[in-house]
């Protein structure tokens, strides 16, 4: 009698990824959007958004509703005139309009 039998090899999957992220602000009564994608989320690419923001905002004003993610609480950050922060309590994405859009995006990019 022979019996067959397989081994299987075990091997390490590495799959190449690119991670990007993407900063945001929305108006919410207006729908209006502000997005860039930055390579980080840190401190430096935060500032970089928020002088950017800055401009495009031009001569107007914007209160932006942030968490307390180190990024956003650094005390290095220069905020711009034209750019009030609005730190919401720690641990409350639902109080954050921005979140509703980034669950909508992140929806067909799961998996």
């Amino acid at each position: 009698m022979i019996t067959a039998f397989g081994v299987k090899p075990t091997v390490k999957v590495i799959w190449p990824r690119e991670n990007f992220w993407i900063y945001g602000a929305i108006e919410p009564l207006t729908g209006d959007h502000f997005l860039y994608e930055y390579p980080k989320l840190d401190g430096e690419c935060f500032q970089q958004f928020l002088d950017w923001l800055s401009v495009q905002l031009g001569s107007d004003y914007a209160i932006l509703q942030i968490d307390q993610a180190p990024a956003h609480t650094s005390s290095k950050l220069r905020w711009p005139e034209n750019i009030i922060p609005l730190f919401q309590p720690a641990s409350a994405p639902e109080l954050n309009p921005i979140e509703r859009l980034w669950q909508l995006l992140k929806k067909p990019l799961k998996n």
